[in-house]
């Protein structure tokens, strides 16, 4: 992915607290001061003015990335994902319509999270359209409490976001859903018929099953070859991002220790993945 600037921006090489810490230090610009570097940036091109304008709004990051913890990804990738969108703001920023850079800025942070989380989440694959990532950054925000809306509340949603009402309750049903124990527990009559006692697998029909291992196989041959086709730190990078078998590692703790900057250890990963994802595909 090409990004807008290629700045600076100051990374969490202890912990994420320090980067914050770091971030709120920046003072804010007064519109005269914002005004100013923008139009340096603009008409002159300069990088140092463009840094200022994206160095004082990286607490405003922060803060739209704490509203995305709900979904379970790294507070410090939800930041450095919204400092790219904040340097793209930087870029496309014009002064002289009389709107400050954080009211334009924000769209762009947001804009750049909500893709991350559509690309990492796995519960936000069904939302496909245009309407329904509407609806799935929204319904949580707009829904009143915890318990299951009414068909009133199902329909006035639906209107004020465009969707259809059955679409309110699919996306309501999932992201309320909660996990069932596919083994019941012997102490407890109801859960006797559990669902392990019920569901066939068609995958273990033995023709189906060997198809399946030699699958599973070719896969993994691939796979090994593809990250020793790596070069060493892009190996290591894809190896604690994706396949380690704990808590994988943030953005800005590979930064720390390659003493490089969160974007470029992203950029590497990237690279690192489109490289594999090619040898991959000609493996299977």
């Amino acid at each position: 992915m090409t990004h807008a600037l290629n700045l600076p921006v100051p990374v969490a090489v202890g912990n994420l607290e320090s980067y914050i810490q770091t971030a709120n230090r920046f003072p804010l610009l007064t519109e005269e001061e914002e005004r100013e570097l923008a139009r340096r940036y603009r008409q002159d091109d300069d990088i140092e003015a463009a840094g200022g304008l994206v160095l004082s709004h990286l607490r405003l990051v922060v803060s739209v990335a704490r509203g995305y913890l709900g979904y379970g990804l790294p507070h410090a990738d939800l930041i450095q994902e919204g400092n790219v969108g904040l340097m793209k703001a930087v870029k496309r920023y014009d002064p002289e319509r009389g709107v400050r850079l954080v009211s334009f800025a924000i769209h762009w942070i947001k804009a750049e999270i909500h893709e991350y989380i559509l690309r990492n989440w796995r519960l936000v694959k069904i939302a496909t359209t245009k309407a329904q990532r509407k609806l799935f950054f929204n319904l949580r925000s707009l829904k009143q409490g915890l318990n299951t809306m009414s068909g009133e509340e199902v329909g006035a949603m639906a209107r004020q976001l465009g969707v259809k009402p059955e679409e309110v309750r699919e996306m309501e049903t999932r992201l309320t859903g909660r996990d069932i124990a596919m083994e019941g527990s012997a102490e407890n009559e109801d859960e006797a018929f559990a669902p392990i006692a019920y569901l066939a697998d068609p995958a273990e029909e033995p023709s189906e099953a060997l198809a399946n291992r030699e699958m599973e196989r070719l896969q993994d041959e691939g796979l090994k070859q593809a990250l020793a086709n790596l070069d060493e730190r892009s190996r290591c990078i894809i190896e604690r991002r994706w396949l380690a078998e704990g808590e994988a590692a943030t953005l800005h703790e590979l930064a720390g220790e390659y003493g490089i900057s969160a974007e470029r250890i992203r950029q590497i990963e990237a690279k690192a993945m489109q490289k594999m994802k090619g040898m991959l595909s000609h493996a299977v």
